[in-house]
């Protein structure tokens, strides 16, 4: 039995993804080592936030992805945990959106870990929404680890 493209289409188009967030019993932490504006970003750019004493607490950076016209949000950070649920991200991230729209982006897009649900939720109060995820994208055992790359975009 063959089908057309149509058909196939329309089976895609109905298939229903679901994702299910369990808690675990002993929260997932990972180390994580990155460098800020990497030598791969195309143009970037970058806002910190500092204390009154002109220490940096945070950061955010971004690019536009000419290819397809997103703007990809590289890193956002407040190192301080006593700075954070504060407003400092919410502040970063507006001004890494202006940034974006300025440059004629389409979008931002982000990527998260399946694990950090506290930065899911904060995307989300933001407007961003899940776009997408590789399960395989850290290990080959990237479900069973609990932890997968989740793409997350909100759209000008």
């Amino acid at each position: 039995m063959s089908a057309t493209l149509t058909q196939i289409s329309r089976q895609v188009s109905r298939a229903r993804l679901e994702i299910k967030w369990v808690k675990v019993k002993e929260p997932l932490v990972k180390e994580l080592e990155d460098d800020m504006l990497s030598e791969w970003l195309d143009h970037p750019v970058a806002y910190g936030a500092f204390d009154s004493n002109g220490k940096l607490i945070g950061f955010v950076e971004g690019f536009l992805e000419e290819w397809n016209n997103r703007y990809r949000i590289t890193n956002i950070c407040v190192f301080d945990s006593d700075a954070r649920g504060k407003g400092i991200g919410g502040k970063l991230l507006d001004i890494i959106i202006e940034e974006a729209k300025k440059s004629g982006a389409r979008m931002a897009v982000l990527e998260t870990q399946s694990y950090n649900s506290k930065a899911i939720s904060f995307y989300k109060k933001y407007g961003f929404q899940i776009i997408g995820f590789d399960r395989y994208a850290y290990s080959n055992h990237g479900p069973e680890d609990c932890n997968m790359r989740i793409e997350m975009g909100r759209i000008f």
